[in-house]
């Protein structure tokens, strides 16, 4: 029995979206690696800046607010004296596309050197961001970070969750 037209075509089109889907979700999982990567290269300004939109906003309540890409530059420009040394894994990511964007969750766990005391931490927390895709290519719209932990290496989270 021959399918007819208008059916295969529906089925290519439901086909192609769900590929797109899939594409649009990978491309962002890469995005957010690439935040990584700039955040353990000694928190690269430009390279960080430039995943972000001009109007982004990037936020953490212990780190601060920052509104614009230039703002988020400027505030990268100082983090590797907040952070001497971290390494930054995103896990369990929850990545949701419609359209021209998108939302995610991911866990973020990170191993890190505090510069003042130059003191190793652990630190994890709830990574929330919006997506928005321009000229075919993913961005940060907005981060918020919520901090599940901050805690001396040598003190670990079971005694002391937050310093």
């Amino acid at each position: 029995m021959a399918m007819r037209d208008e059916d295969l075509q529906a089925r290519l089109a439901v086909l192609e979206a769900r590929v797109r889907t899939l594409e649009d979700t990978e491309a962002i999982r890469n995005l957010k690696a690439l935040y990584a990567a700039y955040c353990d290269d000694q928190y690269d300004p430009d390279g960080i800046a430039g995943l972000f939109t001009e109007d982004a906003v990037w936020e953490s309540p212990t780190l601060g607010r920052f509104e614009g890409r230039e703002a988020i530059r400027g505030f990268f420009q100082r983090a590797s004296k907040i952070f001497t040394f971290a390494i930054h894994y995103s896990l369990n990511s929850q990545i949701e596309v419609k359209g021209e964007r998108a939302r995610a969750q991911w866990f973020l766990f990170m191993p890190c050197t505090v510069g003042e005391g130059n003191r190793a931490f652990w630190r994890a927390g709830i990574d929330r961001e919006e997506y928005v895709r321009r000229d075919g290519r993913w961005f940060f719209q907005h981060k918020s970070s919520t901090p599940l932990m901050n805690t001396p290496f040598e003190v670990g989270w079971a005694k002391t969750r937050f310093v």
